[in-house]
Parts: C-alpha cells; sequence; structure tokens
C-alpha cells in the first residue's frame, strides 16, 4: 500500500500466548526448495524460528551540534547545517519508503520512538501505529541514560510515554536505551511505570526473563551484528556484504532452530536503512526469509507477552 493513499485502520493488539494478526506464518512458494524441517515447538502454533525487526525513529531528536553523521566533525560553536539535513530524509523519505517496503511483504515491526522526533512529527508516528506497527519508548531526549540520576531517568520515561500515547494513541510498553546504555535503576523504573521488556541485552538469541522488584521482566534481544547504524559506519560495509551476512545468520539460526528456541534481530534506521538500495537488502532478505516453512516475523511486544506467559523461557533472576 502506497503511503499517498493509505487510510487509516485499527490493528488488534496480540494475544498473550499466540501471534494475533501482526505475525505473518510463512509458507514456501510452490517449487521453492526449504532446509530440513524436522523440529519440536519452541514457539506457539509450531514456528521454528523467529524473526524480529525494529525501525528506529530518532529524526529531529537529534542536537543541533555535534550529533554523529557521515560528515567530517565541526567546532560545535557552528550549527552543522548538512548534517541536520541528513537527518531530515529519515522522515522525509526513509520512514515513508520502509513503510510501504513492510506493506508490500506483509511484516509489522517495532518503531523504537524518540519522544522529541515524535512531537516534532507526530503525524508520521501516527501512521507508523495505524500500519500495524508498534511504538516502543527510545527516551525522551537525545541525551544517554547511564549518566541520569533516577528522578531524571523516571521522568524522562514518563514524558515519552505521554508523547507518544498524544500522538497515536497507543501507550509503549518496550524500551531502548540509549546504544543500549541503561543505569542499574532503570529495569526497575520501567517497571514501575508499566513497562513489560527491554531489549538492552544481545546475550542470548532467544527471548528470556529478569527478576525486577521481585517480578518478571521480559528481554526481547536487541542486536549490533544485524544492525544497520554499525554495519555501515565501523567500519562500513557493502549492501551486498550485509545481505550475505543477514543470509547467513539467518541460516546457522534456523537449523539450530531445529533443536532449540531461536529468534533473529535486526535494527534498521531511519535515515540509514530508508535510502533505497537498502530498502532493497531488507525486502530481499525478507522475502528470501519467508520462503522457509515455519518463518514468523513478529513485533517485539508480541514476543514479550508471550515470554511472560510461557513456563519455559530461560529466566535470570
Amino acid at each position: 500500500m502506497n503511503r499517498r493513499t493509505f487510510i487509516t485502520s485499527t490493528t488488534a493488539t496480540a494475544a498473550a500466548i499466540g501471534f494475533g494478526t501482526n505475525a505473518i506464518l510463512t509458507n514456501p512458494a510452490p517449487g521453492n526448495e526449504t532446509m530440513n524441517t524436522t523440529t519440536q515447538p519452541f514457539w506457539p502454533d509450531k514456528a521454528r524460528l523467529v524473526i524480529s525487526i525494529s525501525m528506529q525513529f530518532e529524526t529531529g531528536a537529534q542536537p543541533e551540534r555535534g550529533a554523529s553523521s557521515p560528515f567530517p566533525p565541526l567546532d560545535p560553536k557552528y550549527p552543522d547545517l548538512p548534517v541536520q539535513k541528513w537527518y531530515e530524509y529519515g522522515f522525509k523519505e526513509g520512514i515513508p519508503r520502509m513503510l510501504d517496503m513492510w506493506d508490500r511483504v506483509g511484516v509489522k515491526v517495532t518503531s523504537h520512538m524518540v519522544g522529541q522526533a515524535v512531537e516534532r512529527h507526530p503525524e508520521l508516528a501516527k501512521e507508523i501505529v495505524d500500519r500495524g506497527h508498534e511504538a516502543s519508548g527510545h527516551g525522551q531526549t537525545w541525551e544517554p541514560q547511564y549518566s541520569m540520576t533516577p528522578e531524571q531517568e523516571r521522568t524522562g520515561y514518563q514524558a515519552s510515554i505521554d508523547t507518544i500515547q498524544q500522538a497515536t494513541g497507543t501507550r509503549p510498553i518496550g524500551f531502548n536505551a540509549f546504544w543500549l546504555r541503561g543505569t542499574p535503576n532503570t529495569l526497575g523504573i520501567l517497571q514501575d511505570l508499566g513497562f513489560i521488556y527491554h531489549i538492552d541485552d544481545i546475550s542470548r538469541d532467544e527471548p528470556f526473563t529478569v527478576t525486577v522488584n521481585g517480578k518478571p521482566f521480559a528481554v526481547v534481544p536487541y542486536t549490533i551484528r544485524n544492525n544497520d547504524i554499525v554495519r555501515f559506519d565501523s567500519p562500513a560495509t557493502t549492501n551486498a556484504a550485509y545481505l550475505q551476512d543477514l543470509k547467513d545468520d539467518f541460516d546457522v539460526l534456523y537449523a539450530e532452530a531445529g533443536s532449540r528456541r531461536r529468534m533473529m534481530s535486526i535494527s534498521t534506521h531511519d535515515r540509514i536503512s530508508g535510502i533505497p538500495g537498502r530498502v532493497k537488502l531488507v525486502e530481499e532478505f525478507v522475502k528470501s526469509a519467508q520462503k522457509q516453512k515455519g518463518v514468523v516475523f513478529m513485533r517485539k511486544d508480541e514476543i514479550a507477552k508471550w515470554a511472560l506467559s510461557a513456563s519455559d523461557v530461560p529466566h535470570e533472576a
């Protein structure tokens, strides 16, 4: 569906157990060769492998001076005008292009939204949700959380909830810290505010739970290896090489999924993966994965709700 002809529709929230309307259980197209699919069920509905994609909505929250970009550093006493335009590409072109691509492949994603980006572009935030994607917390500002006091954290997370809820009509229940760096207080504050999961833990290739204030809190692992902001920066890879890396990652996880629960995480950023060539590579990967039997694409809130209801997910005290 092209966004110019998009008609707002209401999307149901996934049930605590099972995939609901947002998860796509894919079957191989006629004539397509698939891998060995002998497996016992580790996910609902006998799915074999879950893939979860993040779409970071950050454009508009970046600082006027000193924001990271492909441009050479500039003395912060000067406003960096071209860097601001590079970020603007994310809301003018990047997210709209990705939204159309998610529609083409029938996948729903989790959008981690910085509150200030939502304040500047509320219509786009609402469109993301109206098209069936999850709005997740990503802080209210561009400031890192690791240096905040507990009072600053709580105030910022509440402001993020209010901003996203006002713009989209939904409240976030998941959280992603600035570069994954929270504080020892972060999870307790999030739980107090009604969040049920975070993604700032890359120690497993499957969801798990941790104990926070004596209660379970879900972890839906994020990714560094399948993350555009890392892969196209330090050092920069090519679209073809990144596509091959995604396919190789998928192949190993899909094989492992025959004997254990496996999940693959991918991260896309508005101004980075939203360019034409990278949208093409993500779409090609998704279509390739969809040819394999038992591959499911899930939003992170769906995974978290299921993990909290399941009896056999790993638990860390």
